[in-house]
Parts: structure tokens; sequence; C-alpha cells
């Protein structure tokens, strides 16, 4: 997703690339270079104040930071209960605390959360904490303890909600920037981590979700793109702290009755 976003924002402008795998980073940015994108690298692991400070300054040092898009996550199938917690949710807050500081007066920011995060529980209280507590004491938080979620399904439903709530929350720092920010929610999408889940323990289960969709098919990292191309760019200048989700009509299937 990150790419296809890139390969639609980039064009006249410095991109800057981060990923926390260097030869990924290499790979993505020689092929954008190699059909002329201006690309700049910097390793970053998002689970990292430092690293992601680090990351805000170099992109500001370039210039004006228009545009912010954070793409970075692990999955269930990938990843343990910690990592999920540590990549999914405090980075995702990392982020947006690090370019609140950074983003140029009329930027914007786009960060991915999942449909996960609208499908699973909502409890009022735990969100109303989520979206209030300071990112140092995120992770501290008791619903997010090691006793309290054991596997990483629930991990990751958890960490995509708090996404939503934090940029929801993160959208008046934003603002005193003159600056917005949104999350998109995909649905299934058709990358290697979606690919990853199918071949997973809960494939069928999701096969059975698209098909049953009103598109009934896999989107693609394109779809995602197109939405983040329309949330930062001039037709989006009243939309601000809000989730868009972008699932086929997977969500709304599941949720409304049958015909």
């Amino acid at each position: 997703m990150g790419e296809a976003v890139a390969q639609r924002l980039g064009s006249g402008s410095t991109l800057v690339l981060a990923d926390v795998s260097e030869p990924t980073l290499r790979n993505a940015a020689d092929s954008l270079r190699s059909v002329g994108y201006d690309v700049i690298e910097h390793v970053t692991d998002v689970s990292n104040e430092d690293s992601v400070v680090s990351l805000a300054e170099a992109a500001a040092g370039l210039g004006r930071v228009e545009v912010v898009v954070h793409t970075a996550g692990v999955s269930p199938v990938q990843a343990s209960v910690e990592a999920i917690m540590r990549v999914d949710l405090l980075g995702t807050a990392l982020m947006l605390d690090a370019f609140a500081a950074t983003i140029a007066p009329g930027g914007s920011g786009v960060f991915i959360s999942s449909m996960a995060g609208t499908l699973g529980p909502q409890d009022p209280n735990l969100e109303r904490r989520l979206g209030e507590v300071p990112t140092s004491a995120l992770l501290d938080l008791p619903e997010l303890s090691h006793d309290a979620i054991t596997d990483p399904g629930t991990a990751y439903s958890l960490a995509k909600r708090a996404n939503q709530i934090r940029v929801r929350s993160a959208s008046r720092a934003w603002g005193r920037q003159h600056a917005r920010v949104n999350s998109i929610s995909p649905g299934i999408i058709a990358t290697p981590m979606g690919v990853a889940e199918l071949d997973g323990p809960n494939g069928d289960f999701m096969r059975a979700m698209v098909a049953g969709s009103p598109s009934a098919r896999l989107g693609t990292p394109h779809d995602i793109a197109a939405a983040v191309v329309f949330l930062t760019g001039p037709h989006a200048t009243f939309i601000t702290g809000t989730d868009l989700l972008v699932d086929g009509g997977v969500v709304a299937s599941l949720l409304s009755p049958t015909a």
C-alpha cells in the first residue's frame, strides 16, 4: 500500500520512504527511482520514539512536510501480541506525535487502520482512555497487558480501533498547525500481508466475507491509494479527525440484515 501511495502522490515531490528493513526499503526506493521519482531513504523502527523523531526531523530538514502517510503494520499471522502492540498501536501514536510538530500548514496525514478496528468490541471507557493517555503511558493501560490480551487477533483488532481513536484525538494538535489528519480502514487487500492472512487459520472466514460483500472481490493497494489521494487533496479540506472505511462493503454486509 505504501508503494502504491508513493506512486500516486510522489510525482514532482521529494519522497521520504521509511521502513524497518533496509533491503526492503532499498528495493522500493530503487524501483521508484527507476521510473523518475526523487526518493530519500530513511530506515525507521516505528515502535522506537527516537527513530520516529529522527524520521520527522529528516523530512522537515528537506523542506515543507506536506503529506504524511503511515502504512507500517503487522498482522496476526505475522507477529506476536507484543509486536502488534508495539508496531500497530504504539507506532501509530509515535508517528502522530512526531509529525504533529513538523507537518506544514495546509498539510495532511493519513494513517492506515483496518476494518478489524471497526468490527471489534467497543468499550466506551477504554476508548476514552485510549484517546487521552499520553503516548509514553499508552502500553501501560491494564487492558493492553499480557494478561488481558492473549492472542494476536484480539491484539490486532484492539490496536486498529486504537488507531482510529488516536487519529481522532490527534486532529486537534494537527489542527493547531492548520493541518488535517484522518485514518483509513482497509478491508481485505491483496497485499503480501493480506495473502498471508488468507492462507492462515481464518482464511476461509475471510473469503466468505469477501464473497458476501457487495463488491465480491479483494481490494487492491491502488484502491487504498485512491482514498489517500482524496483525503490528502483539495477536495477534502473540511475532513479531519475521522476514519474512512474502504472495504468493498464487507462491514455493511456483516452488520446489515440479509435482504
